[in-house]
């Protein structure tokens, strides 16, 4: 019960994050290893920066 609970809450924050604008890096992180080994994974800043530059730039967009 603790565990559903735990991974409730997760995708909760998850949600409320994204709703407001704020991007998930270990989720990006996880996608780069998994499907893009070979680039460099960004710093927390430089990801951050690029999401925000690609948001509000309107050049953003799903790489896969």
């Amino acid at each position: 019960m603790k565990e559903l609970l735990r991974s409730a809450w997760s995708r909760a924050v998850q949600t409320a994050r994204l709703c407001c604008g704020v991007p998930d890096y270990d989720a990006y992180v996880r996608h780069l290893r998994e499907h893009h080994p070979e680039r460099p994974v960004p710093s927390y800043a430089e990801f951050f920066r690029e999401r925000q530059a690609a948001r509000y730039k309107g050049t953003g967009g799903r790489c896969c």
